[in-house]
């Protein structure tokens, strides 16, 4: 089991008087190489329990763990460590740097690797490395462009590069299609669930979106914070090796 939450909650201290719970006892397990799509209104709990599983936000009470280990057992170093060897985000907005290139936002995370780009060996590696997940993501030709002359749907597949980089276990997205047209969507959905079904990187990606549930292997809806449905089977497309 990759991800195990136990009687999770986590509840926000709004004022002195007043308090509110984005997730309540929640109880769920992730096998690894499952394609979890989590669905819910806004204000269901949707970011909060993806924050809870990277280890990003701490419960108020149970226990999150990562292969069998409790994540808030672990140092903040150790935290972050595993999140940089073991994790990859695509966040609902495409959080680029805009002074830097496509192939450079996608190397990025070679900076912050324990075995970082140190020597020319290691940069013509992580060079490579940038523009084989750029060729995969179909950008080859937008290298060095720089985010503001991509469109929405290009700076995203950017996002999806970096976040595959350090070549992760698990694979978090947070209403990764939220800000694209309909065919767009489709598209970024499409290689999202080629590269789990050529990788079986584990993959958890929460949306507003219920027709998106066709993706995935297994769907969880939530609401007011709470898990209220069972898993329902999903089916993929195919994609580009990576």
């Amino acid at each position: 089991m990759m991800i195990a939450l136990h009687d999770v909650t986590k509840t926000y201290q709004l004022s002195q008087e007043r308090s509110l719970s984005a997730v309540r006892n929640v109880t769920c397990q992730i096998e690894r190489g499952e394609f979890v799509i989590v669905t819910g209104r806004s204000g269901s709990g949707k970011t909060t329990l993806l924050n809870l599983v990277a280890g990003l936000t701490q419960p108020t009470s149970g226990q999150v763990s990562f292969d069998g280990v409790d994540l808030w057992s672990l140092t903040d170093r150790e935290r972050a460590r595993l999140r940089n060897r073991k994790l990859g985000f695509v966040f609902q907005f495409p959080s680029l740097l805009p002074a830097l290139t496509a192939l450079e936002n996608t190397t990025l995370p070679s900076i912050f690797s324990p075995n970082g780009a140190k020597s020319d060996a290691d940069e013509r590696a992580a060079q490579e490395r940038g523009i084989q997940l750029l060729e995969t993501v179909g950008l080859s030709d937008k290298l060095n462009v720089y985010p503001r002359q991509l469109s929405a749907g290009q700076q995203q597949r950017v996002v999806l590069a970096r976040a595959l980089f350090n070549r992760p276990e698990l694979l978090l997205a947070d209403e990764p299609t939220s800000d694209l047209d309909e065919q767009t969507e489709q598209e970024i959905m499409d290689l999202i669930a080629g590269i789990h079904a050529q990788t079986n990187v584990t993959v958890v990606l929460v949306t507003h979106t219920t027709q998106l549930v066709r993706y995935g292997t297994r769907a969880i809806r939530l609401a007011n914070g709470t898990i209220m449905d069972a898993p329902c089977a999903g089916e993929g497309s195919a994609g580009q090796t990576i």
